[in-house]
């Protein structure tokens, strides 16, 4: 059994525990199944008939995360049903990978807690056409499995999927509880590319931006180039891995090449999906020499920007700036994009001056129980710990920019 599924071991199971039945909260299970017990066809199919977009929510994503990523592995998943299918899966409404609270935070509370080890995106996958029902059938098996609370983060605050949470608490008369929360950038691709950079940039920082470009030029014709098949995907991974790899991640030793698990999972996850459509690679060029690349996946009329990787080398050139430049552009000439996450922290130096958008995210505590004396405790601590971890990143800021000034 897995560690979440685990969680009403150390606790008195509630009396009102789900049975294992399809006719209680819509599904089969008492608790959170094993991640790889999920069959990734119903899935893919909850996917398409999603509320809301999140490619990093997709199953051959998961799946991948699961098998190897660092601090991703042995994931557990709360699972909702509609319907009276013969196969208990054939109609998956609702799904979130979930660890326990102890394995997320280090804190012995009885929660359970959305599994994201990449702090990208955290929002669930709900079927449109009964949303609600599957965030409520979610949050009893939750409650069956012994959880007091589950914490849903990273997740966007004004989307479609935390609307249906809160009807679904609302049912028992409780209501969510926003953790923190921060606004990151993101790009309306209806709009024109070229009108949107100048209104984004101004005609000064374009015009050194088209000189930093000439100048990339003395080493060969610039060019953006997509990679969107498997097999060209599977090729461009490598080369991004490489600029990965040269960069600061490296020196740190942040990339995804620099751990073996997470670089089996990118190596799975990035052609998987490319093969429904859902992960391109973006390249720029200069001549045969790549100075930038990106990781890019798709879900609906939404775009995710994962990473970004560029070659130290051509810094003055800005190439993390130029392929973004032309990212804009791309996305923005895609008739099925409506919108792209840039998945970047808040204050994003490269990202926020260009993306002028905003999605705001944010974790949020969902009860379980009415006058629940356990979840002050749970919420409390959460708010303790985001405390001290913001307290520590403000540290480590000043002390890189101390570092950075005094070199």
């Amino acid at each position: 059994m897995s560690e979440a599924a685990d969680i009403a071991t150390a606790q008195d199971r509630p009396s009102g525990s789900i049975p294992a039945s399809r006719t209680d909260a819509g599904a089969p299970h008492n608790g959170p199944l094993p991640l790889e017990r999920v069959p990734g066809a119903p899935w893919r199919k909850l996917a398409e008939r999603a509320i809301e977009p999140n490619g990093y929510q997709l199953a051959d994503w998961q799946f991948a995360i699961n098998a190897s990523a660092r601090g991703g592995t042995d994931l557990s998943a709360l699972t909702s049903y509609s319907g009276t299918a013969a196969s208990e899966f054939a109609n998956l409404t609702g799904l979130v990978p979930v660890i326990s609270m102890w394995r997320a935070y280090g804190i012995p509370l009885p929660a359970l807690v959305n599994a994201d080890p990449f702090h990208s995106l955290g929002t669930p996958l709900l079927d449109r056409t009964d949303a609600v029902d599957a965030a409520h059938a979610l949050l009893r098996q939750a409650r069956g499995a012994g959880a007091h609370a589950v914490v849903l983060r990273q997740i966007t605050l004004d989307g479609t999927a935390m609307a249906a949470f809160t009807k679904a608490l609302a049912r028992d008369r409780l209501h969510p509880r926003v953790l923190q929360w921060h606004e990151r950038a993101c790009l309306d691709a209806t709009l024109d590319p070229d009108q949107l950079l100048r209104d984004a940039l101004g005609s000064k920082k374009l015009k050194e931006l088209r000189r930093q470009r000439h100048r990339l030029a003395d080493h060969g014709e610039v060019t953006f180039e997509v990679a969107r098949t498997a097999g060209d995907v599977s090729g461009a991974l490598e080369t991004f891995l490489a600029l990965e790899a040269c960069g600061w991640k490296g020196r740190r030793g942040a990339p995804l090449a620099g751990h073996a698990g997470d670089l089996r999972f990118i190596r799975t996850a990035a052609p998987s999906l490319a093969a429904s459509g859902n992960c391109q690679i973006v390249a720029l060029r200069a001549g045969e020499t790549p100075v930038a690349g990106g990781i890019v996946l798709r879900h609906h009329d939404r775009a995710f920007f994962f990473k970004i990787g560029v070659d130290e080398a051509f810094a003055k050139h800005s190439p993390g700036v130029q392929l973004t430049l032309e990212l804009t552009r791309h996305l923005c000439a895609d008739p099925t994009i409506a919108m792209a996450d840039s998945t970047a922290g808040a204050g994003h130096s490269m990202i926020e001056p260009i993306w002028r958008g905003r999605l705001k995210i944010g974790d949020v505590l969902l009860p379980l129980r009415r006058n629940d004396p356990v979840v002050p405790m749970i919420h409390a601590a959460l708010i303790a710990r985001t405390g001290i971890r913001q307290r520590a990143l403000g540290a480590l800021r000043i002390a890189r920019e101390l570092r950075s000034k005094f070199a």
